[in-house]
């Protein structure tokens, strides 16, 4: 593969996760136009109601794709690493129906619409590659409405501890059990649906009870296998290859 210094990078490896791509698929989507943009933490990508001329890929950083309700709550319903393309919906249709932020500062690269469509049509593989992108979130999406509406409190937060794991160590960007997490407790809240109060309360328990160890946002999972049961977590709904 060529143009590994291209802010594509990380795309090519996250679709590489669940796809095969020829050196000539690779290196055409490393050719892909694109401007790549430093956004603040807290920073809008994009916002309910936009109607984009771009598609995102995170080159490094963290994002959350969120819905706000009327009373004003938030409710995230995706959390990104470098390489995910944030808002490829936003390719085909024309109003974005959510809202994407940044959760740290990120660094993002702006594709053009036009370039999206092309590739996708130009070359059926990296079409594909796309669309079983798109159609894995669908499924973590799934996931997270089982998570939120089924499982109890520690369930939650044990399946997402779990979850963000492996999608870190899949992206190349830490240990199945020992990495950073990038979100307060009130974020976490806001992801399954509890309080900030009862999110401290929870972490606390799975560390008091051996499951974790945690240093300010450092998660060290002790034993990967009984957090995974407590966290109700099969990682077949991720479909890595």
């Amino acid at each position: 593969m060529q143009n590994t210094s291209s802010g594509l990078a990380p795309l090519v490896r996250q679709l590489l996760n669940r796809s095969k791509l020829t050196e000539e698929d690779q290196a055409a989507i490393l050719a892909m136009p694109h401007q790549v943009k430093q956004i603040p933490a807290l920073n809008y990508i994009a916002r309910e109601g936009d109607r984009p001329t771009h598609s995102c890929a995170l080159i490094s950083g963290f994002a959350v794709r969120h819905k706000t309700v009327g009373a004003g709550g938030r409710q995230i319903v995706n959390i990104h690493m470098a390489g995910d393309m944030v808002d490829l919906q936003n390719s085909l249709l024309a109003c974005a129906d959510h809202s994407v932020q940044a959760l740290t500062k990120v660094e993002v690269a702006l594709i053009p619409r036009q370039a999206i469509e092309e590739i996708a049509f130009e070359r059926p593989a990296v079409g594909k590659a796309l669309w079983v992108d798109t159609l894995a979130e669908g499924s973590i999406a799934r996931e997270w409405v089982a998570n939120v509406g089924r499982r109890d409190a520690k369930t939650r937060v044990a399946h997402l501890l779990c979850e963000f794991a492996m999608r870190l160590e899949a992206a190349g960007l830490g240990q199945q059990c020992n990495y950073e997490l990038p979100m307060t407790q009130e974020q976490i809240a806001d992801t399954v649906g509890l309080t900030s109060v009862h999110v401290n309360r929870t972490l606390r328990a799975l560390d008091t009870e051996g499951y974790t160890k945690r240093s300010k946002r450092s998660v060290v999972i002790n034993d990967w296998k009984r957090l995974a049961e407590v966290g109700d977590f099969n990682p077949l709904y991720l479909h890595f290859a």
